[in-house]
């Protein structure tokens, strides 16, 4: 017997957002014996393995590192799934609700708004920083001893046999089991050890991403805001890091914003290397004055976008999952919750197949899995790709075409509580 080999009833690939959800949402499933999966997470960065307070403090230190300093804006949906695996409790004072969206097409008539009292809502959606929801993840998964960490550690070799998967690290060390659920991302190692292919369709766009303070206070507002150089996002962020910017005497509270500005690639560059001072007299002019004038920039980081597409979302005893699977563009903010709803779906499968005595890796339990995703993977790629290409071109017909669109979406009820709910998850 080989002593660096273990069992384990699920592998993980990919200790990011994708893998420590799935980790936290198939932790709360029981064995038909009544025992708890056992599952394993592979993660390249540095994290604990162990479980002790002290331990744990340190994750949170070093796993920011594997969540960057990007937002998520979470739709009303995936903040019931988080609520239903404990987590919100975690989350809710670190999340800035969004009681209402502004859409504009800039220079033109086209608005639209969305309230989220109009569709009986606390909120339309939460804003949280992505760093923060990876350490609230960390400490949470930290409580259950039946989730193995091996990091720092990658993926060498995948061997799929009849009846297991068998995964060999850099570190010597092999791990087997049941089912493998590729969360490693784009880039998938993964995705490339089966040959699945994959469909790229590049943007030629990149997202300048930073965090910006307005003269304004945002009152819970997001923007979207589509010029003719791309479209303008800016999310609201609460102050509870005790960020105030003064103006004069006055003292400019919930004034915080994440800002996503897509540009053409070569634009993109160009502004993300100005000085703060120019950059924000740039995003100015873009952006209006719905919110007056930058009072702070923070640091600027660039994102080239495309969109990518598995070929397909099962293998032999495995499963992609979010970017693995799909990797959209910004501009709805829908990639991260539609990731969400992979995990939602994976756990029920897994879950329906346990109580009817059925291996939850069996091709037709992840047959059926795919076929369940589908349709929301077709939609809101779909919505999202078609945005990208309505809202990125000046021809004279689709500038007509899409204020029409928005004039009809703001005005037409049924038609708004139907983009409303598909935003939010629903």
């Amino acid at each position: 017997m080989n002593v660096n080999k273990q069992s384990f009833d699920i592998i993980i690939a990919g200790g990011g957002l994708s893998g420590t959800l799935s980790a936290l949402s198939l932790s709360q499933l029981r064995k038909a014996n009544g025992e708890p999966l056992s599952i394993a997470i592979i993660e390249a960065v540095e994290t604990t393995t162990k479980n002790n307070s002290s331990e744990s403090v340190q994750a949170q230190a070093t796993q920011a590192s594997a969540f960057d300093a990007r937002v998520l804006a979470l739709s009303h949906g995936s903040m019931q799934y988080l609520k239903s695996l404990s987590l919100w409790h975690e989350l809710k004072h670190l999340t800035t609700p969004i009681k209402n969206i502004h859409i504009s097409d800039r220079g033109y008539y086209g608005k639209a708004r969305m309230y989220s009292a109009a569709h009986d809502v606390s909120a339309l959606g939460f804003v949280i920083e992505m760093s923060q929801l990876g350490k609230a993840l960390i400490t949470t998964l930290n409580k259950h001893s039946n989730i193995t960490w091996f990091c720092p550690d990658s993926i060498k070799t995948i061997d799929w046999e009849i009846g297991s998967v068998n995964v060999q690290l850099a570190s010597e060390q092999i791990l087997t089991a049941e089912l493998l659920l590729a969360c490693d991302g784009g880039q998938s190692i993964c995705r490339q050890f089966a040959n699945i292919g994959s469909t790229t369709k590049a943007y030629q766009q990149s997202a300048i991403i930073a965090n910006v303070s307005m003269f304004k206070p945002h009152n819970n507002r997001a923007y979207e805001r589509f010029t003719e150089n791309g479209p303008i996002a800016m999310l609201p962020l609460n102050d509870s890091a005790g960020i105030r910017h003064e103006s004069g005497t006055t003292v400019t509270e919930n004034s915080r914003c994440s800002l996503v500005w897509t540009l053409n690639s070569e634009q993109a560059e160009q502004i993300a290397k100005m000085s703060d001072q120019e950059f924000s007299i740039e995003f100015e002019q873009a952006f209006g004055s719905w919110l007056g004038h930058v009072t702070q920039a923070g640091k600027r980081t660039l994102f080239p976008l495309s969109l990518v597409q598995a070929d397909e979302q099962i293998y032999h005893r495995m499963v992609l999952v979010g970017n693995a699977s799909h990797t959209l563009h910004p501009i709805a903010g829908q990639g991260f919750n539609l990731g969400l709803r992979d995990v939602e779906q994976l756990t029920k499968t897994i879950a329906n197949a346990i109580k009817t005595k059925q291996s939850f890796s069996s091709l037709a339990a992840l047959t059926q899995y795919a076929k369940q995703r589908k349709t929301d993977h077709q939609q809101v790629i779909a919505l999202t790709d078609s945005l990208v290409t309505l809202f990125s071109n000046q021809l004279p017909p689709l500038v007509a075409g899409r204020n029409i669109g928005l004039k009809v979406l703001n005005y037409l009820t049924p038609l708004k509580k139907a983009f409303a709910d598909k935003t939010m998850g629903y």
